[in-house]
This record gives C-alpha cells, sequence and structure tokens, in this order.
C-alpha cells in the first residue's frame, strides 16, 4: 500500500538523519518508502529519470551511499551482482524468490545470535537470507 507523505515530512525525515535535503534525496527517499520492493540503484534512477529529466546513475549511486552512512537504508547483495536497498533498517530477514526474483522480508528474532558459541565475539553485522520459491511461485506451479 502507497502512502503519501508530503514534501515536509521527507524533508523532516532527512534532516533526523543528518542530512541535507535536495530535490533528488527527496525524491529517492520517497521511492524508497513507498516502494519497499529492495529496488536496485538502477529501478530507482528508472523510475525517477521522467520526473527528473537531468538525473544520473552517478547522482543516485552518491545519494544510497549517502543514505547507507545516515542508516536510512541498508544494502542487501543476495547474490546478485547489483546491491538491492532496504528502507526497512530493523533486524528482519529476506526470502529471495529463485523464480521471480522478488525478495521478502520475514521477521527475525535477535535471540538469533545471542548463543554460547557467541560470547565476546563482536558482532558487526547479521545477513539472514534465505533463497527458494515464493508462495505465489509455487502455487502457480502446482497448477501446471
Amino acid at each position: 500500500m502507497k502512502m503519501t507523505y508530503t514534501i515536509e515530512q521527507l524533508k523532516d525525515y532527512l534532516k533526523r538523519h543528518d542530512i541535507k535535503p535536495s530535490t533528488i534525496r527527496i525524491k529517492v527517499l520517497e521511492y524508497l518508502l513507498n516502494n519497499r520492493i529492495h529496488p536496485t540503484a538502477d529501478d530507482i534512477y528508472q523510475y525517477l529519470i521522467s520526473e527528473i529529466p537531468t538525473l544520473s546513475k552517478t547522482s543516485i549511486y552518491n545519494t544510497l551511499e549517502l543514505f547507507m552512512e545516515k542508516g536510512v537504508v541498508n544494502a542487501l547483495s543476495l547474490k546478485e551482482k547489483e546491491l538491492r536497498y532496504d528502507i526497512n533498517t530493523y533486524f528482519h530477514g529476506h526470502f529471495k524468490c529463485e523464480i521471480c526474483g522478488n525478495v521478502y522480508d520475514f521477521p527475525v528474532s535477535e535471540e538469533i545470535i545471542n548463543v554460547e558459541e557467541l560470547k565476546g565475539f563482536v558482532i558487526r553485522n547479521v545477513d539472514i537470507n534465505v533463497y527458494g520459491i515464493c508462495k505465489k511461485c509455487n502455487e502457480k506451479n502446482k497448477e501446471v
């Protein structure tokens, strides 16, 4: 479901993350908030180029890099050449469908990393990625 955000709400969101608002940053943030599909930089570029004809892919990459530095997005590799970006920065896992390529979020308890074998370790990052066939594709396969 797409939400409608005012320009002021988007600017405030950026300012709370210590990011100076610009047209490109606002548009990228709005896209990420409204399209929680784990898009690639190219997905974002292809969507925004019609709204901002002077947009460059470099501007998209620079914006996403800044968003990562400031904790607005996380980058996902998911066995792909191109990174995907996730606006949901809370602890969760990802399921990637091997047929349609869609990526789904699923809840994960942080207790999963609080195990005796990791006592004394410094954990800097946790990626929980699961691969298989999503429910929709699985149901389509049953019809064949």
